[in-house]
Order: structure tokens, then C-alpha cells, then sequence
């Protein structure tokens, strides 16, 4: 089979259209229909059922999936390796969200060269979709993420839990109350308790997905928002912003996920490393 072929599948699997697929893997959708077409003919069962809605697997494509998934993984694995310098034993890339990177990753790269320096590391961006994406198909070794999608064979372990907290250009923000919070939306979880716990707000004027832009912004026009105690926790104590007393703190999980390998001992000690520097960040 081969690794196109093994990596297309995935893209299908992963969006629920062809169409979509294209697009991420930068091709026509005439393109993905030939390989899905391709390795259906080569497996001798359909893998989809394709609608006006979208594409699902079928219970031949079900349990095709992880095969399709290791084989690329595999793959991928094995291109990287070849390519290292003598003095390197091996690759480790991993993925994390961006509000993941401040602060917790950035401190725990310098840890794992230390730990490992005959590891070779490289660090990617992304959100949660396009971190499991690139799990699945063997580009990411590790993703490090709040919202990680259930796979077969994926593990999944919580690596820690951080408070949001309402911060503010004033000590005095009323949080939704005002005109100038910024709702940033951190998934279902905090969607519910945050409605939960301002049942009489009405809808903000400026909602974003992302944290870091919500706080660039509060910085430069002012304003409030709920944001990772470990993304302003300096901002905190330069007093550039203030945590507003008695708002209500909402929980968050980030979790790392990963695929079993042969090299466990590698991964093991890049997952100390994560829990050692998400334990280091002091509470305010």
C-alpha cells in the first residue's frame, strides 16, 4: 500500500468529506476520490459511504483505520530517522496548542535537550484538529492539547489542570457586566459553566477563540477577559493587569496524547519532563 494512499484515508476520516480532505492535503477532490477509489479496489471493500452530507466509514473502513494509522506513523518515523546526523539516536516532535507553548513548553524544550542530548526535538503549533490530524498520520510523535479526539490505540493522559481567571486593565472590571470584555471561548466546558455563573449577562460585543489576542488586545485598548492563570501570571505581577477579586475561577485540562511505540523509555522521559514543568508554575 501505498503511504498517500494510507494518509488521504486519514484525511477523509478526519474532516467527513472529500472535499475538505483536498483542501488539506492540497490536492483536487478528483484527486482524493482516485486514491480512496485506489485503495478500495486494492483492499477489495468500500471504505465510505459517500452522501451529499459527507463521507462515513463503513465497518470495513472502521476497522481499516488503524491500520491506516499506524502504517503512516511508521512511515513518517522511519523518513525522519534516516536523515539524522550520526551523533543523533533519534527524533521527538511534538505539538501543542498555542496558549500551550507560553510558558509551559518553552521551559520544558531546554529540559528535554538537557535530559536527552542525543535527541533530536522538533516543536510544531497548531489547534486541536490539526495536532490529532498529524498524530494520526505519523508526523507528530506527542500533542499536547485541551480538546484530544478519541482514535483506537490512542493514549491519553491528563497532564495537568490550569485556572482561568478574569483579569482586567482595572481592579474594578465587572467582567461580562462591562462593555469591554472579551469573551474567549475555551471550549464546551467553560461555554456551560460560564453561563452558568453570569445567567444574567447578555452576550459580549467581542468573542474570540484565541487567548493570546484577547489578551494583546486588552493591553493595548484595555478591557477584561478570562485567560490561563500561567499566560499572565507576569502580567499579574508587573501589575499591568489586575485579577479581579471574587470572579468566579473555571478549570481546564490539558492532555497528552500519543500512540504506543517501541521506543517507550524515550517517550517516558519527555512526559516526565512535561509533568516536572507543568508542576514548577507557582500559584499568584
Amino acid at each position: 500500500m501505498d503511504v498517500v494512499l494510507a494518509k488521504t484515508f486519514i484525511a477523509v476520516c478526519d474532516v467527513g468529506n472529500f472535499i475538505k480532505a483536498s483542501e488539506r492535503l492540497n490536492v483536487t477532490q478528483s484527486t482524493v476520490s482516485a486514491r480512496i477509489k485506489q485503495l478500495e479496489e486494492q483492499l477489495g471493500q468500500p471504505l465510505f459511504v459517500r452522501t451529499k452530507a459527507g463521507a462515513s466509514l463503513t465497518p470495513a473502513g472502521q476497522r481499516f483505520l488503524p491500520f491506516a494509522e499506524k502504517f503512516a506513523q511508521t512511515w513518517e518515523h522511519a523518513r525522519q530517522e534516516i536523515s539524522l546526523p550520526e551523533s543523533i539516536r533519534a527524533i521527538l516532535t511534538v505539538g501543542a496548542e498555542f496558549t500551550l507553548w507560553e510558558r509551559l513548553l518553552v521551559n520544558w524544550v531546554p529540559w528535554i535537550r538537557k535530559a536527552l542530548p542525543d535527541l533530536a526535538v522538533r516543536a510544531e503549533v497548531g489547534n486541536s484538529g490539526q495536532l490529532m490530524g498529524r498524530l494520526a498520520e505519523g508526523l507528530l510523535d506527542l500533542a499536547v492539547t485541551y480538546t484530544p479526539q478519541q482514535r483506537s490505540g490512542l493514549i491519553v493522559e491528563e497532564l495537568m489542570v490550569e485556572d482561568l481567571v478574569l483579569a482586567g486593565s482595572r481592579p474594578q472590571a465587572l467582567g461580562p457586566e462591562d462593555d469591554d470584555y472579551i469573551y474567549v471561548d475555551w471550549g464546551p466546558d467553560f461555554r456551560m459553566e460560564h453561563t452558568d455563573a453570569f445567567q444574567h449577562s447578555t452576550s459580549p460585543v467581542l468573542a474570540v477563540d484565541y487567548g493570546p489576542l484577547a489578551l494583546q488586545h486588552i493591553l493595548v485598548n484595555g478591557g477584561s477577559a478570562y485567560l490561563p492563570l500561567r499566560l499572565v501570571r507576569t502580567r499579574l505581577q508587573d501589575g499591568s493587569l489586575h485579577r479581579i477579586k471574587d470572579a468566579p475561577v473555571f478549570q481546564r485540562s490539558a492532555y497528552i496524547a500519543r500512540y504506543p511505540t517501541d521506543d517507550d523509555a524515550r517517550f517516558e522521559t519527555a512526559i516526565q519532563g512535561l509533568r516536572y514543568v507543568a508542576a514548577l508554575e507557582p500559584e499568584v
